[in-house]
């Protein structure tokens, strides 16, 4: 089977389906990138494992419905399965650039096999054969979120939409982070869409391991959605993430594109010298301009984390379940504060909130909360109060939570544990 096959009719049972016939140009450019990849395929590897290297006499490549600075991607179908298929060509004239795009292509690849979640695109095989990569991952019918949301420019989704696709979005990026991983480059031109709706982040391209980041000196994401430590160049953190993510809730309040009237350059200095951000919209719901706010925070520690943006959109999307009105009734929690007299919060259910939460975390981390019978001596309460603190420092736990957290656990002996914390802490 050649890889061009699928250009011509193909017969499936008592029905012929036909493809749409390549323009001149677009089956010469297919091919000058496609005839390096006839074969069996380039052998990767990661690690020892070869399972995911393409069969390529099983590849069959269709019509390009997306194009980048150095890459093509196709409709097509591996093994029998509609599928996505990326290619990247490295410029023979730029052998720093070529190695570079081989390195992003060796990076994509491992993170995408090791990566398993309903909200995180599907690697479904791929191939190294210089000069031109393939990945080949599931096709998502609906295209990108970008596309999707230009469909129903300038009128906004249904909220109940919006609360959907942010909750698809921020399970998969709290997958990613709970890896290790930062995506770097989320947007809605990251993000595709499945015939159900269903949203997938895609693209890893830059991504990186949060221990192997660095400074972002020389880096280059997309500038409209780039944090502002990002656009300075200095070192970031996984929560570039969570202001990207905030740039994207917006556009799935306004269906527009940020900083519209900006050109990206104007709208990274803009974003990075004046503080700005979009716009809000007079009708965007507070429970989504005040979510939007913690994630957009100029100051990266101020901004939540992807576990916590996920429990407060399950919470709304609970809430509009049991209420239909949820939106126009919202009104934020007031900030827990601490008095210099009582270390745990006054009402019962900001408690069970700390203790759910608390549960959770340590349950995904496979960690037990520790228990105390009597009352410990000093030695013992700073050998329990450094394991507190590994459970925060693995989750990165913001600092405005970690006594709240900590003296819950604590609260049979509140006075004595908040003194000795608050020596730890101030040490």
């Amino acid at each position: 089977m050649k890889i061009f096959d699928c250009f011509k009719e193909k017969s499936t049972g008592a029905t012929i389906r036909r493809q749409r016939k390549l323009s001149l140009s677009e089956y010469r450019g297919a091919v000058s990138w496609s005839k390096y990849l006839v074969s069996s395929g380039g052998e990767i590897k990661v690690g020892s494992e070869e399972r995911w290297s393409a069969d390529m006499s099983q590849l069959l490549i269709g019509s390009k419905f997306a194009t980048g600075r150095h890459s093509r991607i196709y409709h097509g179908r591996y093994k029998g399965r509609e599928v996505a298929i990326k290619l990247m060509s490295q410029p023979e004239e730029d052998p720093a650039l070529a190695a570079a795009l081989e390195q992003q292509f060796t990076s994509e690849v491992a993170l995408l096999f090791r990566l398993h979640h309903p909200n995180i695109i599907t690697l479904v095989a791929a191939c190294k054969k210089p000069p031109v990569f393939c990945i080949i991952t599931e096709y998502m019918a609906g295209g990108s979120l970008r596309k999707y949301l230009h469909n129903h420019e300038p009128h906004s989704l249904p909220h109940s939409l919006v609360l959907k696709l942010a909750l698809d979005i921020a399970r998969g990026m709290s997958y990613l982070h709970s890896q290790g991983i930062i995506h770097r480059d989320l947007k809605s031109e990251n993000i595709l869409v499945g015939e159900d709706l269903s949203v997938k982040v895609a693209d890893f391209g830059i991504s990186c391991l949060e221990s192997q980041c660095g400074s972002g000196k020389g880096f280059t994401s997309t500038h409209r959605w780039m944090a502002p430590e990002m656009i300075k160049e200095k070192i970031h953190t996984r929560k570039v993430d969570v202001y990207s993510f905030g740039i994207v809730l917006w556009e799935l309040l306004t269906a527009l594109i940020p900083f519209h009237d900006m050109t990206p350059e104007q709208a990274a200095y803009a974003v990075a010298h004046k503080n700005a951000r979009p716009a809000l919209p007079a009708s965007c719901p507070l429970a989504f301009s005040h979510l939007m706010s913690r994630c957009w925070a100029t100051n990266p520690d101020k901004r939540l984390q992807f576990y916590e943006i996920v429990a407060m959109l399950e919470s709304y999307q609970e809430s509009l379940e049991v209420d239909p009105t949820f939106f126009l009734s919202f009104k934020p929690e007031a900030r827990m504060t601490r008095s210099s007299s009582s270390p745990i919060a006054s009402t019962s259910d900001q408690l069970s909130g700390i203790m759910k939460t608390l549960e959770a975390m340590t349950q995904f981390k496979k960690l037990s909360p520790p228990s105390f019978n009597g009352e410990p001596d000093q030695m013992v309460a700073e050998q329990w109060m450094m394991r507190i603190e590994k459970i925060f420092d693995v989750l990165n736990c913001p600092d405005d939570k970690k006594v709240y957290l900590a003296t819950f656990m604590l609260e049979g002996e509140a006075e004595h544990w908040w003194r000795t914390m608050k020596r730890i802490y101030e040490a």
